[in-house]
């Protein structure tokens, strides 16, 4: 990645992040800011965001956006997605992933490589989805996952949303690795859960990462320590 100017970034910049596993996009957003106001001489209140969350266990593509480019993120954000990553069937959790225990187990002696292509098709196309009750999204002045963790039932809406494509890439049970292509607004742990559902075996999201959103890719992407290291003369590499 080329070094850019001060005038660069307040001009409008999209930068594409690969964020890491277990970081915030909060986090990413943040390393990126403060690199550029100590390095940079960017002023402290710079234009800076980011066009999509990335939940802190998941990896891959964040677009950051600075200067006049901000206005640009919500068009940023309706782009299609591009994802892979493993669903592990066999059990459930609240969350639809890693970050809740397992809270129920199910067989996975019927499962055959033919059943889920199968089970698979059933995902294409414009679908119903329920987000997952541990979400940013709000309801009653609350976000879901605030409702979930004090133990409060809430009737969530379901939304349209649509796959254009969902490709399974590896089946090696209880894991199955897929890439998918979807639009805005789809839950990938909702996807995990309700193919487990479909497949009588139930399953959660073990592993994700964003590979594309629109024309953009993270092979393109750094990382932001990287990104750090070419904007600070005295970075150090963590021991």
């Amino acid at each position: 990645m080329q070094q850019l100017t001060k005038e660069d970034f307040l001009e409008g910049q999209v930068l594409l992040i690969d964020k890491p596993l277990t970081w915030s996009s909060f986090q990413a957003v943040n390393k990126v800011k403060y690199t550029l106001i100590k390095n940079a001489d960017l002023p402290k209140k710079f234009k800076i965001g980011h066009a999509g969350t990335l939940d802190p266990l998941a990896s891959g593509l964040l677009i950051i956006c600075t200067g006049k480019f901000t206005k640009r993120i919500a068009e940023l954000q309706g782009q299609i997605k591009e994802y892979t990553g493993t669903i592990t069937v066999g059990a459930t959790t609240p969350s639809y992933d890693l970050e809740t225990e397992i809270n129920q187990h199910f067989p996975i002696d019927h499962l055959s490589n033919e059943l889920i292509e199968e089970t698979r098709k059933q995902f294409i196309g414009t679908i119903e989805q329920f987000p997952p009750i541990f979400s940013a999204l709000k309801k009653d002045g609350k976000r879901l996952y605030e409702h979930a963790r004090a133990g409060e039932e809430v009737e969530i809406q379901s939304r349209t949303i649509e796959i254009t494509e969902f490709e399974i890439t590896r089946i090696d049970l209880p894991e199955i690795d897929f890439r998918v292509v979807c639009s805005k607004g789809t839950y990938i742990r909702s996807l995990a859960f309700d193919f487990g559902k479909a497949l009588n075996s139930g399953g959660h999201l073990t592993a994700l990462r964003r590979t594309k959103i629109g024309d953009f890719s993270v092979a393109d992407a750094i990382e932001p320590l990287a990104f750090e290291k070419i904007y600070n003369p005295n970075f150090k590499e963590a021991e």
